[in-house]
């Protein structure tokens, strides 16, 4: 149940953020072409919205797992090493990712008091995607760790 939910999460917040930067650049296009002055708060939410499609995206990618292997290299191995490397891996990135997540949320509450410079909203809101990232990554490899472990 909770899987579904996050994977859910997860996809809405991607065609959500996808969607927003793509509006973004095509205000952006469309002032710099037919307006005298362009919005300055475009490009900053083109860069949020691009920020959080890849936060979202990136534990989708890891679920399903979307990255880009060296398959020359590792399709020549063993099937044993194989497991053995994909285990170590999943390890990395759980250690790695919960460390992160511990950060994100001490960073995100550094944010909180900062203003962005065009747009005037909580710095703890663009520093909330790392949280998202690093959450959805964790979550996603200890799932695969479980499942390489049976």
């Amino acid at each position: 149940m909770i899987k579904k939910v996050i994977g859910k999460f997860l996809k809405y917040g991607t065609l959500i953020s996808t969607f927003g930067l793509i509006a973004s650049v095509a205000l952006q296009i469309y002032a710099r072409f037919f307006m005298s002055n362009t919005p300055a708060w475009t490009e900053e939410a083109s860069r949020l919205f691009f920020i959080y499609t890849i936060s979202f995206a990136s534990g989708l990618a890891l679920k399903d797992n979307y990255f880009v292997y060296l398959d020359v290299f590792f399709e020549r191995l063993k099937p044993s090493i194989q497991d053995k490397i994909l285990l170590f891996i999943h390890l990395v990135i759980f250690v790695l990712f919960g460390l992160m997540f511990y950060h994100a949320v001490l960073f995100v509450k550094l944010g909180l008091p900062e203003k962005s410079a065009s747009m005037g909203t909580s710095m703890s809101l663009t520093f909330f995607c790392m949280v998202i990232m690093s959450a959805t990554m964790a979550y996603y490899s200890f799932l695969a760790l479980l499942k390489r472990l049976k």
